[in-house]
C-alpha cells in the first residue's frame, strides 16, 4: 500500500459514527481512484455494530487510494481513503520501498506510532514499515514503545515487552471477555501487536496438554502449527458473527445474566380495540398514516407509565443508583436483513396520537429500508415487540441493556370468550411483560400490565386516563 506524502493529500478516517463504537466493517464503495468528490458526497457505506450508515467526504478533490477492499472490518481512526484536494491526477505506479524511505525522511521527530488510548511516547522513533515494504524490523523501537506504553524507562525495555504484550484497548478487552491471557497469544500485527484474530484464534485452539517441569537440555524447537479446523461445505454453512448481529449478541447475554428477569403474562380481549383501529383508517386525521393495534399498544404503554412513572427507569451499577427518567424514549423491535434492531421514537410520551402513528410510520420504513441512524437506536427507555406479527402467542423477551421493561405482543386471534356472560368468538391476544427484579417489584409490574391490558379491552379509557 503506497503511503501519500504530497501536502495536497487528504486521509479520510473512519469515523466514530455511534456512541463508543469502536469499528465498522466497509461494505460498499460508491468511488473509485480517479474519481472526483465534492465536499458532503456519499464515498461509502459501512456497517457498524448498530446500523449502516453512509460516510460523506469533507472536502473536494480526486480520490488517489481506496485503503481498504469492500468487507472489510476497519478500526475507528484508521485512514479509509486518500484524496488529492488540489485536484491532481493519479500518479503511476511506484515502488513499495523507495515511497517508505522518502516517508521516514519527511517524519516529524515529535511523532511518533502509539497504541490509541495510551498517549503519545516520549522518546523518539520512527514510524514502522509498512506491510510488504522491504525494510528491516524495527525491534529496538518496538520495545522502547513498549517500555512508554507501561511507565517503565528505556532500561526496563527488553523486560516489559516480555511481560506485557501489545494490544489495542479494544482487543484487551475482547481478550478480557473472552477470558484469554494475552500473553498466551502468538500476536501476528505489526510489531508484534495483538488482533482480534489473534484473540480468537487462541479461544478456538484446543488446550495444550500440561508438560512436567524439566531443564530443557537444548533449545525447545518450535511447536508445529495446529491443523486447521475443517467441516462439510455441503452440510453447513459458517457465517461470521459481526455487525447488527454481534451487537445484539452480547447485548442480549450481558442484560440476560447482569439484570434478573421477571415475566408477567395476561390474556386480554381486544375486541373493542381492533373496532377503533378499523375507525381510526377512516378518520380524516389519520389519512395516509400507519394505524394498526400496534398503534394503540404503544399508546396503551404510555398510559400505563404515565400512571406508573417508576417503571420508566434504570439500574446505575456504578452509582449503585436507581435513575427514573422523565420522558419516554419508546424503542420498536424490528426485525431486519442485518439482524434484530431496536430505534426508539424519541419523547413518546408528548405526542399525540396522529403524531404517533407518523413517527411509527417513519421508524418501520426506515428500518426496513437499513438505514436507521447509530442515534435512532441510543437513549431507549423501554421497549415493545411484536412477536405476533409472526403468528406466535408470546414470549418471554429479554430486557435492553440499561432499560427497566420491555413488553411482547402476541397474536391476536379470534377465540371463545365469555363475554357478558355467554361464550362468543372474541379478538383476544397475550401479552407478557419482562422487568429488571432489581428495581420494578411484582407489585409494580403487575399494575403496569394491567393497565395496558385494561385500556385495550376498553380503549375509551385512553381518553380518560391519558
Amino acid at each position: 500500500m503506497t503511503t501519500m506524502t504530497e501536502a495536497s493529500v487528504r486521509e479520510f478516517k473512519m469515523p466514530d459514527v455511534g456512541e463508543g463504537l469502536t469499528e465498522a466493517e466497509i461494505l460498499k464503495w460508491y468511488v473509485q481512484p480517479g474519481d472526483t468528490v465534492t465536499d458532503g458526497q456519499v464515498v461509502c457505506e459501512v456497517e457498524t455494530a448498530k446500523a449502516a450508515v453512509e460516510l460523506p467526504i469533507p472536502y473536494d478533490g480526486v480520490v488517489r487510494e481506496l485503503r481498504f477492499p469492500e468487507g472489510t472490518t476497519v478500526d475507528v481512526g484508521t485512514a479509509i481513503i486518500a484524496v488529492d484536494v488540489a485536484g491532481g491526477a493519479a500518479p503511476a505506479d511506484v515502488p513499495e520501498a523507495p515511497a517508505q524511505a522518502a516517508e521516514e525522511e519527511t517524519e516529524p521527530q515529535g511523532r511518533q506510532p502509539v497504541l490509541v488510548g495510551y498517549g503519545v511516547a516520549q522518546t523518539s522513533t520512527k514510524r514502522r514499515p509498512r506491510k510488504g515494504a522491504d525494510v528491516p524490523r524495527q525491534e529496538p523501537a518496538a520495545q522502547a514503545l513498549q517500555s512508554e506504553l507501561n511507565g517503565h524507562g528505556p532500561a526496563a525495555a527488553v523486560e516489559v515487552a516480555a511481560t506485557r504484550p501489545l494490544a489495542k484497548p479494544p482487543v484487551r478487552k475482547l481478550a478480557k471477555d473472552l477470558g484469554v491471557d494475552l500473553a498466551t497469544v502468538t500476536p501476528t500485527g505489526p510489531d508484534g501487536i495483538i488482533t482480534r484474530e489473534d484473540v480468537h484464534a487462541a479461544v478456538a485452539a484446543p488446550a495444550a496438554e500440561p508438560v512436567p517441569q524439566a531443564a530443557p537440555a537444548a533449545p525447545a524447537a518450535a511447536p508445529a502449527p495446529a491443523a486447521p479446523v475443517t467441516f462439510d461445505t455441503g452440510r453447513e454453512t459458517r457465517i461470521p458473527v459481526k455487525g447488527v448481529r454481534k451487537a445484539t449478541a452480547a447485548a442480549m447475554v450481558g442484560s440476560a445474566f447482569t439484570a434478573p428477569h421477571v415475566t408477567e403474562f395476561v390474556t386480554v380481549d381486544v375486541t373493542r380495540t381492533m373496532k377503533l383501529v378499523e375507525e381510526l383508517k377512516a378518520d380524516k386525521e389519520f389519512a395516509g398514516l400507519r394505524v394498526n393495534p400496534l398503534l394503540l399498544i404503544s399508546k396503551a404503554l404510555l398510559v400505563a407509565i404515565k400512571r406508573n412513572p417508576d417503571v420508566n427507569a434504570s439500574w446505575d451499577e456504578a452509582n449503585q443508583e436507581i435513575v427514573q427518567k422523565h420522558y419516554v424514549n419508546l424503542g420498536i423491535a424490528a426485525a431486519t436483513p442485518r439482524g434484530l434492531i431496536v430505534p426508539n421514537i424519541k419523547d413518546a410520551h408528548a405526542r399525540t396520537l396522529p403524531q404517533l402513528a407518523e413517527a411509527l410510520g417513519e421508524l418501520v420504513s426506515t428500518a426496513r429500508e437499513g438505514k436507521t441512524t447509530p442515534a435512532a437506536m441510543q437513549g431507549g427507555t423501554v421497549t415493545i415487540t411484536n412477536v405476533g406479527v409472526f403468528g406466535v402467542d408470546t414470549g418471554t423477551p429479554i430486557l435492553n441493556p440499561g432499560e427497566s421493561a420491555i413488553l411482547a405482543v402476541g397474536a391476536i386471534k379470534l377465540q371463545p370468550w365469555v363475554h357478558k356472560g355467554k361464550v362468543k368468538p372474541r379478538q383476544v391476544t397475550t401479552l407478557a411483560l419482562s422487568f429488571d427484579h432489581r428495581l420494578v417489584d411484582g407489585e409494580l409490574g403487575s399494575k403496569v400490565l394491567a393497565d395496558v391490558a385494561a385500556i385495550l379491552e376498553q380503549p375509551k379509557r385512553l381518553i380518560t386516563w391519558a
